[in-house]
């Protein structure tokens, strides 16, 4: 009689208990079929949870380099009934990326980017759709001058921009959120086709958006939805971010609508204008990529990467040279002896101020911004001795390739000298893969470069960075990012002191 009377008091957790244990039988059958293939080794899962009992939701990263310490350099975790194999370290992850690119070049179906993008766009797509949005993109992205002069001239633009609008604050504090506008500015002319001022709504309408998505991405909420979606009916958390999405949306089509409206194929001024044009030329074809859906979708992968990379590295480096200030005066100096008194410095300026340049792939490099972004096999591989199965999640740790032991000599510390030899030389480092590697590396790479040197020169060209009054470098606080989809600098104030 009581367990009569619990069952309907409680008729819902009923009907999620019964589920999950339906489907924990299926998944442990299927494993059991699956035992006769080598696969990477691994704690053992538990029913239901698999081994989420053992990660830290918010740090992934940080528990997988603690299982490569148990397991190796190539394990497997289950998350929740999902198998997901896991690289780390420089030479695990460079093999599979460039080794076996083919095999390791899908992306697999995360529940919540299938909500929102249905396979479309750049980042979340595969196959043909994939291959060809992703070429047709990147040559975009050449002629509308990413990594050209052409492209320098309005990020220097951009910095005279952001110069103005911090001098505003007249050396009183401000949040370090506020470097978010330029490099989002920057996005915006490739995409649109025109800067925002700062104060324009639809500008920070976007900022908002994009902010708000980012935050959702790193819930673990959004986590536990990812790995149990079929109890999506109960959860909240992806039903809000799904209505943030829609309304970046709908800007999105404001701008398509715009384009649709004063094509011109002679002078096709942004990312949206090229890929309305290429919809209309392929309008006859039997198969034509280019739809509504995976216009809005291209759009949309740019909007979010392309902002929320770029800004957040530059919070981070100011952030860091607030705490360093030795650092700081030593990259001011260099700027002092490359860069001509009125002028800026370019782009090409970097190879004469090695230590600016050792700085800023330091910032990248001790960050670790996006930890991993995960992939899947597109074929049965054979990999390190192992058998992963077509279709099985692969995360690529990009933390473990940054932190490497065996490629950095003080991995958790932030050491510019990683980058340069005993003479004062810049070295390139092959285990710097901030952007990943193979078919599926950053669009974007060459313009974030370029970005984050010229701004961050300017930046220190024109001011002083210094912790708020009442607060000294040791308040500033580097070691519990907020994990956002990207791991962000905790919220914190600067200020701005001009230079003479």
């Amino acid at each position: 009689m009581a367990l009569l009377t619990l069952c309907l008091s409680y008729p819902i957790s009923i009907c999620l208990l019964c589920m999950l244990i339906f489907f924990a039988s299926l998944y442990f059958s299927a494993s059991r079929r699956e035992s006769a293939f080598k696969l990477p080794p691994g704690p053992t899962p538990l029913p239901i949870i698999g081994n989420l009992h053992l990660l830290d939701i918010k740090r992934q990263d940080k528990s997988l380099l603690k299982f490569a310490k148990k397991y190796g350099p190539v394990f497997t975790l289950h998350f929740g009934f999902q198998k997901v194999v896991v690289l780390t370290g420089y030479e695990a992850v460079k093999d599979a990326l460039v080794n076996f690119t083919e095999e390791f070049v899908d992306r697999p179906p995360i529940p919540i980017f299938e909500e929102i993008q249905h396979g479309n766009g750049v980042f979340f797509s595969t196959g043909d759709l994939w291959r060809t949005t992703r070429r047709f993109t990147m040559a975009s992205m050449r002629n509308l001058g990413m990594g050209k002069k052409l492209i320098e001239e309005r990020i220097i633009e951009e910095l005279g921009f952001l110069i103005e609008d911090i001098e505003s604050f007249k050396g009183e504090p401000f949040n370090l959120r506020n470097f978010n506008t330029a490099p989002t500015n920057i996005t915006f002319v490739i995409l649109f086709g025109e800067r925002f001022d700062y104060k324009d709504p639809t500008f920070l309408a976007l900022l908002k958006l994009i902010d708000e998505v980012m935050c959702l991405l790193g819930s673990p909420f959004l986590h536990f939805f990812n790995f149990y979606p079929f109890l999506g009916f109960f959860l909240n958390t992806h039903k809000i971010l799904l209505k943030k999405i829609e309304d970046v949306r709908v800007i999105i089509r404001d701008y398509i609508k715009m384009s649709r409206q004063d094509i011109n194929a002679n002078s096709l001024r942004s990312y949206t204008d090229a890929l309305v044009f290429k919809q209309q030329e392929d309008t006859n074809k039997k198969e034509n990529l280019f739809h509504n859906d995976n216009l809005i979708a291209s759009i949309l992968d740019l909007v979010m990467a392309g902002t929320e990379t770029t800004a957040t590295t530059l919070q981070w480096a100011i952030l860091l040279v607030m705490k360093y200030p030795e650092i700081q005066k030593k990259i001011q100096e260099e700027i002092r002896q490359v860069v001509k008194p009125g002028s800026w410095a370019t782009y090409e300026d970097r190879k004469n101020m090695p230590y600016t340049n050792a700085v800023i792939h330091e910032v990248q490099r001790f960050i670790t911004l996006l930890p991993h972004v995960p992939r899947c096999t597109s074929v049965d591989t054979h990999f390190r001795g192992y058998f992963i199965p077509k279709g099985t999640m692969v995360i690529p740790s990009l933390t473990s390739v940054l932190l490497d032991p065996a490629h950095w000599e003080t991995p958790h510390e932030f050491n510019p000298s990683h980058f340069l030899d005993l003479d004062g030389k810049f070295v390139k480092k092959e285990a710097f893969m901030p952007y990943s590697l193979g078919r599926r590396n950053c669009i974007g790479e060459s313009l974030a470069k370029m970005e984050l040197f010229l701004f961050f020169a300017g930046l220190l060209q024109k001011f002083t960075f210094q912790p708020p009054p009442g607060l000294t470098e040791l308040d500033l606080d580097l070691n519990v990012p907020k994990t956002t989809f990207t791991l962000r600098p905790q919220p914190q104030l600067t200020c701005a002191v001009a230079r003479e």
